[in-house]
């Protein structure tokens, strides 16, 4: 937005910072976090603080330094107060996991190594957080973010004490987080909806079993290139009976194509409107055994213990997508949902991982959230809640009914989301966005 009308919001502005940002104890803390998130709001290719405070007719390159870098305030109350007004507003179907890398120059950034950099494509130096999002069709924000430590980082002390990272603990995975976060947000919040997730958590078998002890529904992404387990065998090497007892069908050491049979029966479902029309493809539904050591474990123990257990492995069911001009299935996904469950209703949340493309968009190229250029611990998660917030306050007046629209923003700014970003109407997403 322009500097007009960023001034023409500060009313609004200041009753949410007020709401949201209420466990900050100082005042002066509240007043340099709406400096902060109308400097996010304003038009400029960088969001660090420099160029911000540069823009902001009260900004204060020093003020604003300390105030994310070394202030002392907690960002957990924070996050809980605009998830907790988001959801009021926004009531999701489903919470979408998933990771963003932050593209790094030098080590001194805390967690910055070099996995593979999903922002360049390639392997690089990086951090990478996880994130939960509160996703419908029509609007979605994220509701709490961890930053993922790899081993080197968990190893090297010196290193942690220098960034500032809490507690001593061993290496946590990706997936560890995202329960923590979702843990975390269960206390939080009334209901938890949906869990989806794309394959790179949806291959966990220990992250699925995960999900269903707490009783939480999930339509999670699997890799087809990668097998879930093996099916239990005995001492004879036999598969042990009943594991692939029909009418399901296991998922054993082969490949997920080869449970499609001549009988398998693929429909036309068509899930939202795209900005070129509706979105169609073809699906089926399988009901299966999802198998593994784990997953065996895990039965045996319902089923009251190894003597007992009948060695038949719980039915999960199967989402399949095979467009009618792909010469394979291009998507899978496994759910613990009820087989009663309509397809259209799989095949929507399933596919609401395009929201989550849709907020990154609008969060790093529309609001800096890859701007942050400081290297501690506190920092990272500081900028993080200043920039969901900026991300919270626009979607709820885009959401609320009686917003005054703004006037269209510059054309002359770098901001390729800035509508979505304003009060105006979101765009159509892409028609080839899945």
């Amino acid at each position: 937005m322009r500097l007009g009308e960023v001034e023409r919001l500060r009313g609004e502005l200041s009753g949410f910072v007020a709401e949201v940002f209420g466990s900050l104890p100082r005042r002066d803390q509240r007043r340099w976090g709406e400096c902060y998130l109308r400097g996010l709001m304003l038009d400029g290719r960088r969001r660090s603080i420099q160029p911000m405070a540069e823009r902001l007719p009260d900004g204060n390159m020093q003020a604003l330094q300390q105030f994310v870098n070394q202030s002392p305030w907690e960002w957990t109350p924070v996050r809980r107060r605009i998830a907790e007004r988001l959801c009021e507003v926004v009531r999701p179907e489903v919470w979408v996991i998933d990771d963003v890398s932050f593209p790094k120059c030098g080590t001194a950034s805390v967690g910055a190594a070099r996995p593979y950099c999903g922002a360049l494509g390639k392997r690089a130096n990086c951090q990478v957080a996880v994130s939960v999002h509160a996703a419908t069709d029509s609007a979605s924000c994220p509701l709490e973010w961890e930053l993922f430590l790899p081993q080197e980082w968990v190893e090297d002390a010196r290193r942690r004490r220098s960034a500032g990272v809490p507690g001593e603990g061993g290496h946590v995975t990706k997936s560890q987080l995202a329960l923590g976060l979702l843990d975390r947000l269960a206390t939080w919040l009334p209901a938890v909806p949906v869990i989806v997730t794309d394959a790179g958590y949806g291959r966990s078998v220990s992250f699925r079993l995960a999900l269903e002890r707490r009783g939480w529904s999930h339509v999670v992404a699997v890799d087809p290139r990668r097998s879930p387990g093996r099916p239990r065998r005995s001492r004879l090497g036999r598969p042990m009976a009943g594991w692939g007892r029909r009418p399901c069908r296991a998922i054993a050491a082969r490949p997920l194509p080869d449970l499609l049979g001549e009988a398998t029966t693929f429909s036309e479902v068509a899930w939202r409107q795209g900005s070129k029309g509706e979105l169609t493809s073809r699906f089926a539904v399988l009901q299966v055994r999802p198998s593994g050591k784990e997953a065996s474990r895990v039965a045996q123990e319902q089923g009251g213990g190894r003597n007992r257990w009948d060695g038949v492995l719980p039915a999960r069911t199967l989402l399949v997508e095979w467009p009618e001009d792909a010469p394979e299935p291009t998507g899978y996904w496994i759910s613990n949902l009820p087989p009663t469950t309509p397809i259209k209703e799989l095949v929507r949340w399933a596919k609401m991982r395009w929201r989550i493309e849709h907020d990154y968009r609008e969060l790093k190229h529309g609001l800096g959230l890859d701007h942050f250029e400081g290297r501690t611990w506190r920092g990272w998660h500081h900028h993080v809640t200043l920039v969901t917030a900026a991300q919270a306050f626009l979607t709820l007046r885009r959401l609320d009914p009686k917003a005054r629209t703004p006037a269209s923003p510059s054309t002359k700014s770098s901001t390729p989301c800035r509508t979505s970003c304003g009060a105006g109407p979101e765009p159509a997403p892409p028609a080839d966005a899945p």
